[in-house]
């Protein structure tokens, strides 16, 4: 008697659980149930528009909704970041480098947001390939060619660097080297490589993939690219290494985040989804012609990179005496 009692009991709360558990699948399945946003700190032809646009043009057909990308440029990267964050919403993301956001507490007086809490790490899809150029009609070949030039003609010596990650540590060699030259500030740094061709701007430091088109115009010479070693997709460049300044290094990831609140179960969902149509080779030859190496990551593994880059950041601080604000 007292198994028949417990076994009425159980089917009676299967019965009653099982609506419920169906119910929580089909959320998950459901996801998305509208279009999904990429909002990104640059402008067209920019490295996280080349990434966003060849995910979104895979990931649209896979999600069954219109995966669109949102190109938010200026404020240093705030415009779009805080657009995310004040959305709270699990349809729309930041994508873009972590270089666009780490710095952030150590330039920002009053920083709307906390780039450590409230932006979280969902997937990892490239490392970003930051090179440094110059006017070609200059005639300068190597770094030390240029860091040369400047010292005789600080007065006529101006440069353009991509926001965040970049600037800071760009500014952390001038100090190094005792250059004092002027910064060209740009809504959209990925206009500025036509400025160094016309001889505008004598220096720009930003993403390979920006520079790409207009180093192939012949109008500017790349430098040095801002990694240990050399480029796989820039063999004849030196790296700053080689070069003989350790300090330009600068290796940022390019990914999506989202929300503080975004549920690990989506963001991992999410993050297989990226995993699996960069398994394309297409998007991997794609990725790599304008200057960013794929590097697909889950959840755990981008979450790693992103903690890896502020701890960085915050060791160039300490040596730039530059003192966090939030």
């Amino acid at each position: 008697m007292f198994a028949n009692l417990n076994r009425r009991a159980l089917l009676a709360a299967l019965a009653v659980a099982a609506p419920l558990l169906g119910t929580s699948a089909v959320a998950q399945q459901a996801w998305p149930t509208r279009p999904v946003r990429l909002i990104l700190p640059f402008g067209p032809a920019s490295g996280a528009d080349i990434g966003a646009r060849l995910l979104a043009e895979k990931l649209q057909p896979l999600w069954g909704q219109p995966v669109v990308v949102e190109g938010k440029p200026g404020g240093d990267g705030l415009l779009s970041i805080n657009s995310v964050v004040n959305a709270k919403d699990d349809h729309t993301f930041f994508f873009g480098p972590t270089s666009a956001y780490v710095v952030h507490p150590y330039v920002h007086e009053n920083l709307s947001y906390d780039p450590e809490k409230d932006l979280t790490p969902i997937a990892g899809v490239a490392h970003v390939q930051i090179a440094i150029a110059v006017p070609t009609k200059l005639g300068l070949n190597t770094l030390k060619d240029f860091i040369d030039y400047a010292r005789k003609n600080q007065d006529k010596v101006s440069y353009g660097v991509a926001p965040g990650f970049s600037e800071f540590v760009f500014d952390g060699f001038k100090r190094e080297q005792g250059l004092n030259i002027p910064k060209v500030p740009y809504r959209d740094i990925t206009t500025s490589p036509a400025d160094i061709g016309e001889g505008r701007l004598q220096l720009g430091m930003m993403s390979y993939a920006a520079m790409r088109a207009t180093e192939e115009l012949g109008t500017i010479k790349v430098l040095a690219m801002n990694s240990v070693k050399r480029s796989e997709i820039a063999p004849n460049t030196p790296s700053v290494v080689e070069a003989g300044f350790p300090s330009l290094v600068a290796s940022p990831v390019l990914g999506m985040l989202g929300h503080r609140d975004l549920p690990l179960a989506l963001r991992q969902k999410i993050a297989r989804d990226i995993i699996e149509v960069m398994k394309d080779p297409q998007i991997r030859e794609r990725l790599n012609l304008s200057g960013q190496p794929a590097a697909p990551m889950n959840v755990e593994e981008f979450t790693k990179a992103v903690t890896e880059q502020h701890a960085q950041v915050a060791r160039i601080a300490k040596l730039l005496d530059i003192p966090r604000k939030k």
